[in-house]
């Protein structure tokens, strides 16, 4: 068992990176170690070394995921100017979304969040309901203190967290960068 409490070894760090590259390309779904390790010039036992697991391995990959994804969001809370409510919010997060730079990490993101569904026991568990909380955070700081803590104001910022999720995916589907931004735009209007 490998010891999570100590720093990770800079072999650990770099086959990590290179199996994110990997994945980023051909999904989690499927994943299998011998081409994966085959492709980052590793092998399996020493993956399975590294990160105890393919458990394991699968855990760290959804944690360097949501890393962009954290990053992201500490941009919209920390950054200068903040976001002017939640409007602003959706306009600035959806063009994040829909940046085609950021297409294979949100694949991968929408991947790991269906998994977490249809399988809530495995590598996956919490993953989709830890976004969705992690999102909702973000939102209601870009909120107005007298609507933050309101029945209200969840509502409100559920609502759109449910557009743009909902846009992300059919812009996944379809690379109808248009037809989703008009929509989310329409949301934000309103």
């Amino acid at each position: 068992m490998v010891d999570t409490t100590a720093a990770p070894s800079a072999r650990r760090t770099e086959l990590l990176e290179l199996a994110y590259a990997y994945v980023s390309r051909h999904g989690l779904t499927e994943l299998s170690l011998r081409p994966l390790a085959a492709e980052i010039g590793s092998s399996p036992r020493v993956l399975l070394f590294l990160f105890g697991s393919k458990d394991g391995l699968v855990r760290a990959l959804l944690a360097r995921a949501r890393e962009e994804e954290l990053a992201l969001l500490r941009h919209l809370r920390e950054g200068t100017p903040r976001p002017a409510g939640l409007p602003d919010a959706g306009e600035r997060i959806w063009s994040w979304l829909s940046d085609p730079a950021h297409r294979q990490v949100l694949i991968l993101w929408l991947e790991a969040y269906a998994r977490s569904l249809v399988d809530p026991a495995g590598p996956w568990s919490d993953f989709a309901a830890g976004t969705v909380a992690d999102w909702l955070d973000v939102l209601a700081a870009a909120q107005p203190e007298s609507e933050r803590d309101t029945p209200d104001g969840l509502a409100r910022r559920t609502a759109l967290l449910a557009v743009l999720r909902g846009a992300l995916i059919d812009l996944l589907a379809t690379a109808d960068e248009p037809r989703t931004t008009a929509a989310v735009r329409r949301h934000l209007q309103d």
